[in-house]
This record gives C-alpha cells, structure tokens and sequence, in this order.
C-alpha cells in the first residue's frame, strides 16, 4: 500500500504523536509498504535521513489546553495539497490527531483515498478547556463525515470524538520498543540508596508539587531515599524553591536530558513515579518504566488507569493524598515480594504494546477503511446514475 501519514506537529521535535508515526512508518517500511510521513515545514532544518518526510506549509508555536507549546501547520495553500496528492496516489492517509489545526481539515477535505484517523489526547477536565471544547466542535465536527475509520490510543483519548459521532471507535494503543528499554544484566544487583526518579515536563497539571510532599513523609520513615527530577518546564523555579524551603537535601533536579540518560535513570532508579492529575490519555512513561524493569508507582487519571490494569492497578494513587501516596511509594521501594510480583506482571504486560502488535492493529483498519472508501464510491456513482 501507498501510506500517508499525516502529522500535525513538527516532526522534528520530540512528542509522543512524533514519535507513534515515525514508529510507525519504520514498522510498515519492514512489510513492503511505501510510507511517507506528512507534516508543518518546521522552522528549523530536519536531517532525519531515516525517515521520508513531506513538508507542507508552515509551523507556528501553538499554546494547548495543557499548558504545552508545539509548533502546528498555520497554513497550507490547497494547490500545494492538490498538487502532493495527485504526485503521491495514496491508497491511505492516516491522521493523527485531525483536530488540530490546520493540516489535516486542509488535506481531508480534499483526499478521495481511504482515511484513517487517530485521536491521542484527552482534554482535561477544566473551564478552559470546556470552553475550547465548545470552540472546536465547529471546526471538528465537519471533518468526520471524511473519515472512514476512527481509533484513539485509548477509552479517554475517544472521549472527545464520542460526543461528535456515533461512529464505532477502534482502540489501538500506543507502542513501544522494549528492547530498546531493557535493563542490561549488570545492573540486576544494584547496592546504592534507594532511588524515586520522575521524567517528564514540569508543570502543574504533571503533579510533580504532590510527589515532593509526598516524598517529604517517605523520608521520615526512609531518610536515606533520593528523588531524582528529570525534565524542565515552567514550574521548575517555583519547585526548586519549594524543595529549599522544606529543607528536602537528597531532591536533584536534573533539567533537560538526553534519550542515553534517560534510559542510565530507568535502570538504576528503583520507582518511576508519574504523579500526573489530569489531560492524559494513555501512558507511555509507564511502559517505558515496565520495559526498563522499573516498577512505577502512578496518578489515577483516566489515561494511567487505562494502563495500569491488572496488578498494574496497585501503583495507581491519588497524588493529592500526600499520606496515601508516601505509603504507596514505600510499599513499591520495600516490599520485595510485592515488588517482584509487579515486575513479573509488567514484563509479560508489556508485550502486548510492542510496535508490531499496534501496527498490525492500523493494518487492519486500513483494510476496514479501503473497503468502507470502495463502498462509498460505489454508492456515489449508483446515486449519479439515478440521477
């Protein structure tokens, strides 16, 4: 098959949206499958040789209803999509995230080829965001008629779209490399103070001000535990500060890091902790913690709780519930029997998200969507004839 798939943010930064369909691409590539990722001609030069990329348009810095900031395509001239189109002859085109403005409404509008669409995040429960919801329909609503399959990553990333169509939506979780994650064998036996390792942007709606109060009651019963805080974001400051006035001496903060240490932390940090409160809609960080054999301890959001089943359900707290959630950590650090029955359960857990799986999943939604596509053509023509 010839396989577009449509990317509203920059490629070239990192995202989990970037890095699914480059995942992806790379997956069908390994089937015989011509695939092309589609995307907002970022502002900074691309050299990612490993990946054939077409540019559209231009980016521009975009503020979300959580708080973040990406680069989205702020136009796109239709002969410029006319034009792609016509050259590229795509059996599918696959958009992720179709709400976001302006790429995929502009190429959807004018595709006569099967379409897909993946739906990755969930608006968070807030006033602002109730109040974008209200803006977007509008603009969201007369796409989906386009669309001839609809899949979000999970039951909260479809929370959305399920207010819009009563069209059936396909879950398909997001994936993940698990040897790329996996502990190396020397590190098994690891003797250091025990260790709590956050990655991830700081931010209020990430929770990261809960772990620390919460990690302040750890270490009355385990003075010796550190707290590793990985990431950068506009809380930092205000962090920062908080652990200096609580006096917590063993909380480092490690900034911006690299994908080479991020994955030194997972292997020698004993409990990853994700204390997110709302606007997620799967999870990734939690399986990277599973691959990496690091047992996780979890905001009970939707999107984690979608996750986190099974055994999983254990490391899921309510990050307010600072005596709550101090217990739950020092359970998941000490309890070793606990903590080898976690680790049992995540590794066979893991497989199931691997990115062959979840590709094979897209591949036969397109197949649903390319008959659903030949249906509706053939229902276009009886309709002219009649005509």
């Amino acid at each position: 098959m010839k396989i577009g798939l449509v990317c509203p943010y920059n490629i070239t930064r990192g995202g989990g949206v970037q890095e699914v369909v480059k995942a992806l691409q790379l997956e069908y590539e390994k089937r015989g499958h011509d695939v092309v990722i589609i995307t907002p001609q970022p502002k900074e030069p691309y050299s990612g040789r490993d990946h054939r990329v077409l540019f559209l348009g231009t980016a521009t810095d975009f503020k979300s209803p959580l708080a973040t900031t990406s680069q989205v395509s702020a136009s796109v001239l239709t002969d410029e999509i006319d034009s792609m189109l016509e050259q590229e002859q795509f059996d599918i085109l696959h958009f992720h995230e179709p709400w976001v403005p302006v790429l995929s409404r502009q190429i959807l509008s004018r595709s006569t080829c099967a379409n897909v669409a993946t739906f990755h995040a969930k608006l968070p429960e807030t006033i602002a965001s109730r109040a974008l919801a209200k803006v977007i329909i509008p603009y969201t609503k007369p796409l989906l008629r386009h669309i001839d399959v609809f899949t979000a990553v999970s039951d909260a990333a479809a929370e959305y779209v399920r207010s819009l169509t009563t069209n059936e939506i396909s879950i398909i979780p997001n994936g993940i490399h698990t040897t790329h994650f996996r502990r190396p064998a020397h590190l098994a036996s690891k003797k250091e103070p025990l260790s709590i390792l956050y990655i991830g942007r700081l931010e209020k709606r990430k929770g990261v001000k809960y772990l620390i109060l919460a990690y302040q009651l750890l270490l009355e019963r385990r003075p010796e535990t550190r707290l590793i805080i990985a990431g950068d974001g506009p809380d930092r400051e205000k962090l920062e500060q908080m652990v200096d006035e609580l006096g917590l001496e063993n909380v480092v903060f490690r900034g911006y890091i690299d994908n080479k240490t991020k994955l030194e932390l997972l292997h020698t940090a004993d409990v990853f902790c994700s204390p997110a409160l709302y606007g997620e809609s799967f999870g990734i960080v939690l399986l990277e913690a599973m691959a990496s054999g690091l047992v996780a301890v979890a905001g009970n959001n939707p999107g984690y709780s979608s996750v986190l089943t099974e055994i999983g359900q254990l490391s899921l707290v309510d990050p307010r519930d600072s005596i709550e959630f101090a217990h739950r950590m020092e359970l998941l650090l000490t309890d070793t029997g606990i903590r080898e029955l976690w680790k049992k359960w995540a590794r066979k857990y893991v497989r199931k998200f691997e990115y062959n799986t979840v590709a094979e999943m897209y591949l036969a939604s397109y197949d649903i969507a390319l008959e659903r596509a030949k249906n509706k053509e053939k229902v276009a023509d009886e309709d002219w004839y009649s005509a």
